[in-house]
C-alpha cells in the first residue's frame, strides 16, 4: 500500500468545507450528495440512558409509548369526519412513535420531504397562476349554479322546515 496516497486523500477531505446551515451535505468535490438531506438525528430509540439500560424497563417503555401514540391515533382517525384537527393529532402520535421506533422516524421523514417538497411547487409562480385561475372558475361555476338554482326555486329552501 503506498502510504502517499493515503495522506493526500485525508489532505483533500481536509480541504473541503463543511456545509453551511441549511445546505446539503457535500462530497470531497464540493457536488452535492444525491439523496442526502441535511444532518438528520440518528435512528433508534430516544429512551434516557438508564431505561435504556435495563432490558425489561426498556421493553415497558417502548409498550408504553406505544399505548400512547396509539391513543392519540386513534384519537385523531375519529378527529376525521368529526370536528377538529385530525391529521395534525394523527402527525402528533406517529411523532410520539417515533421517539421510541425506527419505522416511525422514517415515516415521519418521509412525511416532512414530501410536505416540503409540496411546499416548494407551490410557491411555483406557473403552479399558482394555475391554482388561481383553477379557483376562479369554480368559483364562477358554482355562482352560476346558485343563481340558476335562486331563479328556478327563489329563495325558498327546499326542506319545509315551517311544518
Amino acid at each position: 500500500m503506498n502510504a502517499e496516497s493515503d495522506e493526500r486523500d485525508g489532505a483533500a477531505a481536509a480541504k473541503t468545507p463543511a456545509p453551511a446551515a441549511g445546505e446539503a451535505p457535500r462530497d470531497a468535490t464540493g457536488d452535492v450528495i444525491p439523496g442526502v438531506t441535511k444532518e438528520e438525528p440518528a435512528l433508534g430509540s430516544r429512551a434516557p440512558g438508564f431505561i435504556k439500560a435495563s432490558r425489561p424497563l426498556h421493553i415497558s417503555w417502548q409498550v408504553g409509548v406505544f399505548v400512547v401514540g396509539l391513543a392519540v391515533v386513534v384519537a385523531g382517525i375519529i378527529m376525521l369526519p368529526l370536528p377538529g384537527p385530525g391529521w395534525l393529532v394523527i402527525f402528533g402520535g406517529m411523532a410520539i412513535w417515533a421517539t421510541e421506533f425506527v419505522w416511525a422516524q422514517l415515516v415521519l421523514r418521509w412525511t416532512r420531504r414530501k410536505v416540503t417538497e409540496a411546499a416548494q411547487r407551490a410557491l411555483d409562480p406557473k403552479v399558482r397562476r394555475r391554482n388561481i385561475i383553477l379557483t376562479v372558475i369554480g368559483l364562477v361555476i358554482i355562482a352560476v349554479l346558485v343563481g340558476i338554482y335562486v331563479w328556478k326555486f327563489g329563495i325558498v329552501m327546499p326542506w319545509k322546515i315551517h311544518e
